[in-house]
């Protein structure tokens, strides 16, 4: 059995034996979580907890590296970097990707430019502790680069989290037809808006 069919149905029977759950919603406090994520093509450990520290933190879901939606969100996200970084705010990708292909997108210059750290979820634990969906990939489905993607879809969904670990905002290019360059404009002015709340 080759190594696509092993990790979906591992996938599968993780879905399975998770009770369904729905979607982590405004105001709910939001699962921390610790994982390998990659950063300017450097392995790194990322703690949500450790970064609420610092300010509210953009937890952003989404499929797979080096596919349409996914690299233009990336290269958005890390053009807006330094104004996200203004608001007190920190960034963090999500995806099922295995942490040599974020090794590989973190530092590419026309995706994450090493800006901000994307974290892999392979067995869709951290996505389903957000009441996300993973979908299997086709097993043929291949990359921009021509490379086979042998992990799970995780569903585009970004979640605005305040520093007081309560989730702020969801967007979800499922529920409200975003484009993913939606999630960075979005999160971008909610992050300001936490800096600096309108006077009553």
């Amino acid at each position: 059995m080759n190594n696509f069919l092993l990790r979906a149905l591992a996938i599968t029977a993780f879905a399975a034996a998770v009770p369904a759950l729905a979607a982590s919603s405004q105001g709910d406090t939001a699962a921390v979580f610790t994982a390998q994520a990659s950063q300017a093509g450097k392995t790194i450990s990322f703690s949500l907890a450790d970064a609420l520290k610092s300010g509210p933190v953009v937890v952003y879901f989404y499929p797979s590296a080096y596919t349409g939606g996914c690299d233009i969100e990336a290269h958005e996200f890390a053009t807006e970097a330094a104004k996200f970084a203004a608001a007190g705010a920190t960034i963090i990708g999500v995806s099922a990707d295995s942490i040599q292909r974020l090794d590989t997108f973190s530092a590419d210059p026309n995706y994450c430019a090493g800006k901000f750290p994307v974290a892999s979820d392979p067995d869709g634990k951290i996505a389903a502790s957000y009441g996300l969906k993973v979908t299997a990939a086709d097993p043929k489905a291949k990359d921009e680069r021509g490379v086979t993607i042998d992990h799970g879809f995780i569903e585009r969904t970004t979640f605005v989290i305040g520093r007081d670990g309560k989730i702020a905002a969801v967007l979800s290019s499922e529920a409200d037809h975003l484009h993913p360059k939606d999630h960075v404009s979005k999160s971008l002015a909610l992050v300001e808006q936490m800096k600096n709340p309108k006077a009553p």
